[in-house]
């Protein structure tokens, strides 16, 4: 199986690229994403981590909107750079939603963290690290 960081980057990528499109019809996004899943994991053997994660983004895209302006200190979605927001759709999603395997929030938040720094620019760690470090207190460390 592909290391989990490059498939959290590859689910990163195709989160880019819909977010990148706006508002298209269910089935021309449909069939671009399956078209970017295909491309960027063109040596990867099972990317069902990946299908999952990005349909689950997409799924639950305004619920994790929410919660990233929560802690993004005044800062609205569409202020936020767009690999910035898509890094964060992941994390969030891997913390509160994802089931198949038990992935500690605190590897999804340094996982982010590392997206961040790869793929945007120099303060984007920081950022990262401030909006998932304030939903990791308040839902998982909240006793202490």
């Amino acid at each position: 199986m592909a290391n989990r960081h490059f498939l959290r980057s590859i689910a990163m990528q195709v989160l880019y690229a819909v977010d990148m499109l706006g508002d298209v019809e269910q089935e021309t996004r449909s069939a671009l994403i399956q078209l970017a899943i295909r491309d960027l994991s063109a040596d990867v053997e099972d990317v069902s981590y990946v299908n999952e994660v990005v349909y689950g983004v997409l799924e639950e895209q305004s619920e994790i909107d929410t919660i990233i302006e929560t802690y993004a200190n005044e800062w609205t979605i569409p202020m936020i750079a767009p690999v910035d927001r898509n890094v964060l759709r992941l994390a969030i999603y891997e913390m509160k939603y994802y089931e198949d395997e038990d992935i500690p929030t605190k590897v999804s938040i340094n996982e982010a963290i590392e997206l961040g720094k790869q793929y945007s620019g120099p303060t984007s760690g920081k950022f990262v690290n401030g909006v998932l470090g304030g939903f990791y207190k308040t839902e998982y460390d909240s006793g202490g």
